[in-house]
């Protein structure tokens, strides 16, 4: 464990449980904000994306239609 770490959980086996939940509802408010900071990176992505155009030109062809082609 680094010295962060074990510095949180030395924080937070000295609170009270509602405090400790409270922190961990508060680092998992954290990740999920990184979680959608990445996806939010990844749909801005301004190159090509061959293996999902590959996809969406197979699934078209099958009369499956997941998403509009024509504006992607």
């Amino acid at each position: 464990m680094n010295t962060v770490l074990e510095e949180l959980v030395r924080i937070c086996e000295s609170l009270p449980e509602d405090k400790r939940n409270a922190v961990a509802d508060f680092a998992r408010f954290l990740a999920a904000e990184q979680d959608e900071a990445r996806w939010e990176q990844l749909l801005d992505y301004p190159g090509r994306r061959p293996r999902l155009e590959t996809f969406l030109h197979e699934t078209a062809a099958e009369g499956e239609t997941p998403l509009d082609l024509d504006r992607l």
